[in-house]
């Protein structure tokens, strides 16, 4: 029996839904929403995903800041850029699109974002206050995943769900998310890597298993306990194609799973969107 669609383009339109009314309350008090991207050089999944934020932005009415560095651009260039982003009462929150060129260190430009600021939720002082189980400014592939399951009413309390990954922008912060003593969270969580020798001992007992290593087809059949949900977060593109982290023969197995087009990506995008509105929204009664 064939799995049920985790629907990432129908979850983001509800979330999208509810963008619509708190913008309409901050134009209210003379508030718009203003979000910053900075791209750093011409990687053309990055510009892609660029655009697809900026045309998000013109859709809720967010005002969009198209910056963009040449690819070899120094470090002292791009702090430049973002401490004018820090100062412009414009922009309530921005982000750097990653990966940087190579040359550039990814956690001095993270840590130099202003954290009220950070749409990205990867700021370390946002990050500590994941850990603390106080998070403010949640990075927005794992709020997204989150509210994915949430509006398809798989509530995680007590389940086991295993993260194949471990970076800082899916697998560390998820992790931490997912066991937050919050309502749909409380879940068991082990989290597994490229260094490991078998990671089918630990995803065939997985209730949840949620893929985000950037390797394509890491995950098949073989490994997903009949009924199980599996969600493709890591992602790769082979020319202009993406590729999943999922094989397609999963979906036979599993009872739930994300599909290769229109499943996190769409929510990633739509909480990025939920973390500027945020943003504003903690602007209000300032100055």
């Amino acid at each position: 029996m064939a799995a049920r669609i985790l629907d990432g383009n129908w979850a983001s339109e509800k979330v999208k839904e509810g963008l619509r009314d708190r913008i309409g309350v901050l134009g209210r008090h003379g508030v718009t929403v203003g979000l910053a991207t900075v791209l750093v050089g011409d990687d053309a999944p990055s510009a892609r995903y660029v655009a697809m934020k900026h045309a998000d932005c013109e859709e809720l009415g967010i005002t969009s800041y198209d910056h963009r560095l040449d690819a070899g651009a120094t470090m002292e260039e791009l702090l430049a850029k973002i401490e004018e982003l820090n100062r412009d009462h414009r922009v309530h929150s921005y982000l750097i699109q990653l990966p940087l060129p190579s040359h550039l260190d990814q956690e001095a430009v993270l840590a130099a974002v202003a954290p009220a600021k950070d749409v990205d939720g990867l700021h370390p002082f946002n990050l500590g206050l994941l850990a603390l189980g106080k998070p403010s400014v949640v990075a927005c592939t794992p709020a997204g995943i989150v509210e994915l399951l949430r509006l398809h009413g798989l509530d995680l309390t007590g389940k086991h769900v295993v993260i194949v990954g471990r970076g800082i922008t899916i697998g560390r912060p998820l992790a931490l998310l997912l066991t937050l003593n919050r309502p749909g969270l409380n879940a068991a969580v082990t989290v597994v890597h490229s260094r490991v020798g078998s990671l089918t001992t630990y995803t065939k007992q997985a209730d949840v298993v949620i893929a985000a290593a950037g390797s394509p087809g890491i995950i098949t059949a073989e490994m997903v306990r009949p009924g199980a949900v599996v969600v493709g977060a890591g992602t790769t593109f082979e020319g202009r194609k993406l590729l999943s982290d999922v094989d397609a023969k999963v979906g036979e197995v599993a009872g739930w799973i994300t599909p290769r087009l229109g499943g996190v990506g769409p929510m990633t995008r739509a909480m990025l969107l939920a973390n500027a509105v945020g943003a504003a929204e903690a602007t209000l009664g300032q100055g």
